[in-house]
């Protein structure tokens, strides 16, 4: 996952709505929204390579998505899957609050990562490049593959346009969502961030969607969480180049838990 943006307690019906590409390798084995048949209740995209996920949810309300920090200089010798943090969240029962705490305490295990976690009540950010963990308070935020709030133009240009679409009503709020995934628009060089890749993967890199032979934006998933315990939950797949590979769309009414 290489960009997420959100609305928290923006509007009444839906006090939280995300937008996020995953950006991946295409060679890389993955599974497409749907249920865990081995983790009863979880709902998301699967990598098949390590068993976790990028973003997913519980049917019990709780929510995680994570994307990689691009810090090429730093490099775990043998790092854990950094998708593990998705599940591991979602399967157990402590608070988000707690469990940010935990995996600071274990981040240096992991190559770098941002990770959104949500409990049903509250919703925190946290990762192991050197910042302690942060509730998110009401707002539009922004994160791609350097800490929340780093000013990326692609980053600022999506909260942009979550802004701008704020007010419409669903069917077309989910339509500006996947249009604000979709943008390809090029980023001057001057803009461009340095994170150590070179410049033309910096700038293969700087579009919302990337489209590429090998590596590219593999899913465009939504997440509109209702006030009434509900969530939509809307993924768009590509393949090498761009190609469309299909939607699916799941409707969820959460529960409590056991």
């Amino acid at each position: 996952m290489c960009l997420i943006v959100l609305a928290v307690g923006m509007r009444p019906d839906l006090p939280l709505i995300m937008a996020a590409n995953r950006d991946e390798f295409h060679a890389r084995a993955s599974d497409p929204l749907g249920e865990w048949l081995d983790r009863p209740g979880v709902v998301g995209g699967r990598d098949r390579e390590k068993g976790g996920s990028w973003l997913a949810l519980h049917r019990t309300g709780r929510f995680a998505a994570v994307t990689n920090v691009r810090d090429p200089a730093r490099r775990h010798p043998s790092p854990r899957s950094r998708g593990a943090l998705v599940s591991e969240f979602l399967c157990g029962t402590t608070s988000a609050a707690e469990a940010a705490d935990k995996v600071v305490a274990a981040g240096g295990a992991y190559d770098g990562f941002n990770l959104l976690l949500c409990d049903g009540r509250s919703l925190w950010y946290v990762t192991n490049r050197d910042h302690s963990p942060r509730q998110l308070g009401p707002g539009i935020h922004g994160l791609s593959n350097h800490r929340l709030g780093t000013p990326w133009p692609k980053v600022c240009r999506a909260q942009d346009a979550l802004r701008a679409a704020l007010d419409l009503p669903k069917p077309r709020l989910e339509a500006a969502l996947l249009a604000l995934l979709a943008d390809e628009t090029p980023v001057e060089d001057t803009q461009l961030p340095q994170t150590g890749v070179g410049l033309e993967l910096e700038r293969l890199l700087s579009t919302a969607f990337i489209r590429a032979p090998h590596y590219g934006t593999r899913a465009s998933t939504l997440l509109l969480w209702g006030a009434a315990g509900d969530a939509c939950l809307v993924e768009r797949r590509f393949g090498p180049g761009g190609m469309p590979l299909g939607d699916t769309r799941m409707e969820l009414q959460f529960t409590a838990p056991a």
